[in-house]
């Protein structure tokens, strides 16, 4: 069995931890926006190609205690680096969090943890010069109460970028922020879903995604690829085992509309292009079958109606840099109110970062959550 460390905003630990519990493997403890779990070599690529709501994967290559320079340095170069590594890697140490520990110089550790890789594998390989350009090993290390994490990202881009959004308009909600708030809601296939907002159709997609049993990653590429020990053929035995796992036969009612032409015509490509690779996913196994695509509207939010007795209205309504201020961002929320009687009987999810949002809607939520993804402070207002 293997460590490994996902990441996640800040207040979905319990989702990721859920998620991953689902594929089968046992969580080993959190952290603020981290959640460290054990599986076997299958879970390096399942849990990349297969986690909705993680920012990144990471290996745990060493965890040991290190109370000086001297042990940082001997702890991190016992790791069998040229197991993971290739020649024509470059390694970067891009991350260090220090945490109620002696050493506290993050500068230094960094410094002194890349002189380890790469005098272990100067050793190892007889070389003493290494690429500066290629393919690129980024680590993080963590020390917290004196123990060293030694991390290797498994992931290359952000888990976020499925692949399947060409633009994302000003400000878009993160892929894996939208599907924490769709698991955040408990929210079902059968239920239908209205996004009012929907920009560039994230929340939209991601619902549908999650609906028809699409990995979210079954398309993209990953640093793991160019790890020595990678094993291309299982990799295309698991992903072809996802592609199996693909629903064509669920009826859902997932759509979304926005005021902004563009941004609905924005929402329409990227469906397009997550339903296409859905499609390759399935030619992989021989199926022609193919991907309904969610439905989009231009339209204001208070022209719109519900279309069923019950279901879900999910929304990152504008605010900030993508209405301009704040007082234009409080008089929205107030005209919101409507969407109470528009969609009577329905349950209602507003991801915000507005501090008055229950004040300027003139409604209190049965259910408020923080998360925080990036810089980005936010509150998750559910209404039931």
């Amino acid at each position: 069995m293997q460590t490994y460390t996902a990441l996640c905003a800040i207040g979905a630990e319990k989702i990721l931890g859920n998620e991953l519990k689902h594929l089968g493997y046992r969580l080993d403890g959190n952290a603020p926006g981290r959640v460290r779990f054990l599986g076997d070599e299958d879970a390096l690529y399942l849990s990349n190609v297969c986690l909705r709501t993680a920012d990144r994967v990471y290996l745990e290559l060493a965890r040991y205690e290190a109370s000086n320079f001297d042990d940082l340095f001997d702890g991190c170069y016992a790791v069998d680096w040229q197991s993971y590594l290739k020649k024509d890697m470059y390694v970067v140490v891009d991350k260090v969090r220090v945490h109620k520990s002696k050493l506290n110089s993050e500068h230094t550790i960094q410094s002194m943890v890349q002189k380890a890789i790469y005098k272990k594998l100067g050793d190892v390989w007889h070389i003493s010069t290494f690429p500066e350009t290629g393919d690129r090993a980024d680590i993080r290390v963590y020390l917290e109460n004196d123990t060293v994490y030694i991390l290797l990202d498994t992931s290359g881009e952000a888990l976020h970028k499925r692949g399947y959004r060409a633009d994302g308009g000003t400000a878009p909600l993160r892929e894996t922020t939208a599907a924490i708030l769709l698991q955040q809601m408990m929210w079902r296939r059968k239920l239908p879903l209205y996004d009012p907002f929907c920009g560039s159709g994230t929340i939209v997609i991601e619902a549908a995604l999650y609906a028809h049993d699409i990995a979210p990653g079954i398309a993209r590429g990953f640093a793991f690829e160019g790890f020595a020990n990678f094993n291309p053929k299982r990799f295309h035995e698991l992903r072809r085992k996802q592609a199996e796992l693909i629903r064509t036969d669920v009826e859902c009612h997932i759509c979304g509309s926005d005021i902004d032409p563009s941004a609905v015509e924005r929402a329409r490509q990227n469906a397009e292009y997550a339903c296409a690779a859905a499609g390759k996913a399935l030619q992989m196994i021989g199926s022609d079958a193919k991907i309904l695509r969610p439905e989009f509207s231009v339209a204001s939010f208070d022209e719109v109606k519900a279309q069923y007795e019950t279901g879900l209205v999910l929304c990152n309504p504008p605010y900030g840099e993508r209405l301009g201020d704040e007082q234009s961002a409080e008089q929205l929320y107030r005209d919101m109110s409507s969407l109470f009687t528009q969609f009577n009987g329905w349950k209602m999810g507003v991801i915000t970062s507005q501090k008055h949002f229950q004040e300027c809607i003139g409604k209190h939520a049965s259910s408020v959550k923080a998360f925080k993804a990036g810089n980005l402070d936010t509150m998750f207002y559910m209404f039931s």
